[in-house]
């Protein structure tokens, strides 16, 4: 199964339960904001971080009738079909996964960037507060959903075994194997499962309310087609969603590019970037040992 989100703006109320519940699986600092930091108004922190995953925009839109309306949608990495951040990475940081996502090992990040540049949706971010930065992003709770299993203990304090038969355990269960966001979310704006199964989903609610839905589902096909499907009221445009990216993915771009680029010149560029990665390897290993010096002494 290839895992997507299926995300109904028009059913988000803006109560950023989700945000919480990523800040919170991911044990993510919390940032220092402003009341009216950006054009989103409402809208805390203002973009995407190394320490923000998830974040839900507040979007003033006009209703043709002089007045505005708020409309809420979320950012997040967006598990590209064919990501052009694993494409663009030297060292295989980040790699595409059977079931959709892009997994991130921090072992290989080199802190080069290039993922940032590559991503067309601007999500990849620099750990800009530490000397030695790497990349973070959302990583569809991969790990979650990965280990994900019935506790022995309740939050009554009670056995799961005394309070729970086998029907309710695989409730549980399935409700452990959703991204913490999508748990959260009291209105039922998101709904994660298989991709095609959304892709009917969300075709179905267009059909059955015309007059409610854009007749566009994005990320159906945008930049050669997302994981995280959106459904809106209004434009996408209007709702911060980058509107110029077309159907092709970006590693189709550089593929045919790379192609005639010296097999030499690309060597000598892995060459330095494990020569990066071994240096910095070795200053985090002196630091280590550094501090536990300290411990001991």
């Amino acid at each position: 199964m290839s895992r997507a989100v299926l995300v109904d703006t028009t059913l988000c109320t803006g109560c950023r339960g989700c945000q919480v519940a990523c800040k919170e699986e991911n044990r993510n600092r919390p940032e220092k904001t402003r009341f009216f930091a950006g054009p989103g108004g409402y809208q805390n922190p203002a973009k995407l971080s190394s320490d923000t995953y998830s974040l839900v925009t507040f979007n003033e839109v006009e209703d043709g009738k002089g007045g505005l309306n708020w409309v809420f949608a979320r950012k997040q990495c967006m598990h590209c079909v064919e990501p052009s951040c694993a494409s663009a990475c030297l060292v295989g940081a980040l790699t595409k996964q059977p079931d959709g996502s892009i997994a991130y090992d921090e072992g290989k990040c080199i802190g080069c960037r290039y993922c940032q540049l590559a991503c067309p949706f601007g999500v990849p971010a620099l750990e800009w507060h530490k000397a030695i930065a790497l990349i973070r992003k959302c990583d569809f709770c991969s790990s979650r959903i990965r280990q994900a299993e019935v506790p022995g203990v309740l939050n009554e304090g009670h056995s799961t075994e005394d309070v729970l038969d086998e029907e309710k355990k695989a409730r549980h269960l399935a409700a452990r194997k959703r991204p913490a966001c999508v748990v959260a979310c009291p209105t039922g704006a998101l709904r994660h499962g298989d991709r095609d199964e959304l892709l009917v989903e969300a075709r179905k609610r267009i059909y059955q309310n015309p007059g409610k839905y854009v007749s566009h589902i994005y990320g159906e096909k945008e930049a050669g087609g997302t994981a995280w499907l959106y459904l809106s009221a209004v434009p996408f445009g209007k709702i911060g969603m980058p509107m110029h990216l077309g159907e092709r993915s970006y590693p189709s771009y550089t593929s045919a590019a790379l192609g005639v680029v010296a097999p030499q010149i690309l060597g000598v560029g892995a060459l330095l970037g494990g020569f990066y990665w071994f240096t910095r390897r070795r200053d985090r290993v002196a630091e280590a040992d550094g501090a536990g010096g300290e411990e001991r002494s």
